[in-house]
């Protein structure tokens, strides 16, 4: 079972301690509270217990790599918690493969601490509705921890459902569109993915969420696409 952490609760996963207890001085004056860990191992048993509220991860890591471990958190855990990689890996394409793993940020060694601080502010200000959780009516969803929940029953969903959930929950009343749908959901421009393959998701979704209640939250727009029925 997860601890929950009050406050602004800060992972920091690097091996060398220098570095980790600088990067801990600042964030504790900024008012985190901050959790350690020195190897990949440890940083998934923390994530796992713990579920903080941003990750600050090395990616030359002992035990796991830190690339291991943000494809871990977003395709295993299937969580959206915000990931900053502060790394000595400078090169154009760590940077790229960063940020297509799921990175928020990416920060080069030797680093500016006070400027990482301003990172962090500003990644938790952009995912701010990754944080914390959303609820309508019965219908909880906790995108950091990957959570989702009918009148505290939780939902079995896949990568996609959970995301698709998440961004109509994130616009209750809105209609919007296959195409909005496809553009938010699927990066990378899938090839397999098509218009139909959301209306078989948005399907399976409707199913599971029915399986707990039977209001109707996901409702079809003729000619339009989807709106999420907060009400």
């Amino acid at each position: 079972m997860k601890k929950e952490l009050i406050g602004k609760s800060v992972l920091v996963v690097e091996d060398d301690p220098k570095i980790r207890t600088l990067v801990k001085i600042y964030l504790t004056n900024e008012g985190y509270e901050v959790l350690e860990a020195d190897n990949g191992i440890v940083a998934q048993e923390m994530i796992e217990k713990y579920d903080p509220c941003i990750l600050i991860l090395d990616l030359m890591l002992p035990g796991k790599s830190g690339e291991e471990i943000c494809r871990w958190v977003r395709n295993d855990l299937g969580s959206m918690m915000p990931v900053i990689m502060l790394t000595a890996k400078a090169s154009e394409k760590s940077r790229i493969d960063g940020f297509k793993l799921g990175a928020d940020d990416y920060v080069v060694k030797p680093f500016s601490p006070a400027e990482l601080m301003v990172r962090i502010e500003a990644v938790l200000r952009r995912t701010a509705s990754r944080c914390g959780k959303l609820t309508f009516t019965g219908l909880t969803i906790k995108p950091a921890k990957g959570e989702a929940m009918v009148d505290g029953e939780p939902l079995d969903l896949t990568n996609f459902e959970f995301k698709l959930l998440h961004m109509f929950m994130q616009h209750p009343g809105q209609i919007l569109s296959r195409t909005q749908i496809l553009d938010t959901i699927y990066e990378n421009n899938e090839k397999a993915v098509t218009e139909r393959t959301i209306d078989v998701h948005i399907k399976n979704l409707r199913e599971k969420i029915k399986e707990k209640t039977p209001k109707d939250y996901i409702q079809t727009v003729r000619g339009m696409g989807y709106k999420f029925a907060a009400n």
